[in-house]
């Protein structure tokens, strides 16, 4: 463990440390190599995704110290702790009025955000969209050439700081509408169609085969899902419950774009 990692635990369990120049130090650079995309808030190693714990809770001490201060956008104006992200020319991203990215979040070469938000501690990979009212919640992770369609909520997980983040991997295409919450992981390739809601608890029905197979938490690689609903029993009577049905799969193919409108006729997917 680094020695900024070993301050940035030892203030978080001390936060009277805070007071001291090299603990506030610690959580400000922190911040900015979040910011630079030097540290993320989850890494995928040897096939699994594991939490920054330093770096979450670095975003959390960030709170504490950080001051309220006026932020003037042209004739807009901000009040809040966190400033916007600057210098996005250089790093080669594409920023559309009025979208909004928090400085302590990182957009890859390519990315382009339209009128939407990306949050601190999340990163956005190159090649990737966030379209119009999209939302990036803080510390999700957004693979390469993903698109997030319009109103697309990813949720934030910062509390608690080992809690896993929403991971949305490589390729995948999240159509209008979707809401992908408390640390679900969309894998490569899959394609949600509008209006998919998923949190940890949420019955994906894998319904292909004569029985159906529930999962949770994790959506298969180039898997395509709908909305769907299935009976429950109530004291008050039977109603239906939300869930994700599994309909199919993409293609594995070089040419994701050409697998996406094959998946949109073949499935007759709304995206």
């Amino acid at each position: 463990m680094s020695d900024l990692d070993k301050h940035i635990f030892k203030s978080y369990d001390q936060p009277e440390l805070l007071k001291q120049k090299k603990y506030r130090k610690a959580v400000i650079e922190m911040i900015a190599l979040l910011d630079a995309g030097e540290r993320r808030s989850a890494n995928k190693i040897d096939g699994q995704w594991q939490v920054d714990e330093a770096a979450k809770k670095a975003i959390l001490l960030y709170f504490r110290i950080a001051e309220m201060k006026v932020h003037e956008v042209g004739p807009m104006q901000f009040y809040d702790k966190i400033p916007l992200k600057k210098n996005l020319k250089e790093a080669g991203v594409r920023v559309v009025p009025p979208g909004v990215a928090r400085y302590g979040s990182y957009m890859a070469p390519g990315v382009i955000l339209m009128p939407g938000y990306v949050n601190i501690g999340s990163y956005v990979d190159s090649g990737s969209m966030v379209d119009t009212h999209a939302n990036v919640g803080s510390c999700a992770q957004i693979g390469k050439n993903v698109h997030l369609a319009g109103a697309v909520r990813i949720g934030g997980v910062l509390e608690p700081p080992q809690g896993v983040p929403v991971i949305i991997e490589d390729n995948a295409f999240l159509g209008s509408a979707v809401s992908v919450m408390e640390g679900v992981r969309v894998s490569e390739g899959a394609i949600l169609g509008a209006g998919v809601k998923l949190t940890a608890s949420t019955r994906i029905i894998d319904v292909r085969g004569e029985k159906p197979i529930v999962i949770r938490g994790v959506v298969p690689a180039n898997s395509i899902l709908i909305p769907g609903s299935y009976p429950k029993e109530f004291n008050a009577g039977v109603y239906n419950v939300h869930c994700a049905l599994l309909i199919g799969e993409r293609s594995e193919r070089l040419d994701k774009k050409l697998s996406l409108n094959e998946a949109l006729r073949n499935f007759d997917v709304p995206l």
